[in-house]
């Protein structure tokens, strides 16, 4: 199983960074499955519930109210400007 690297940023700073098998998230017209190797990619993110599930299976989930999702060759950001906690 390959991973990407994530971070998830808001302004109130880094709320999440680290190694990640899969990013579920509401793009700006339907629901997006962020994996290693995806395509590059830039779009809307909707308010909604996403989840980042790890290598070993571990899921962690958080609401977020709206932002930006970059998909880079060896990166994934996903800029908000208001999450929940990640758990």
């Amino acid at each position: 199983m390959s991973t990407f690297s994530l971070s998830v940023v808001s302004p109130d700073g880094k709320l999440f960074s680290g190694e990640a098998f899969a990013l579920y998230v509401r793009g700006s017209d339907v629901d997006l499955a962020i994996l290693a190797g995806h395509a590059p990619l830039v779009t809307a993110v909707q308010p909604g519930t996403c989840r980042i599930e790890f290598e070993d299976g571990e899921e962690k989930s958080f609401t977020l109210e709206g932002g930006l999702l970059n998909v880079g060759k060896s990166a994934v950001s996903l800029l908000t400007s208001s999450a929940g906690k990640i758990e």
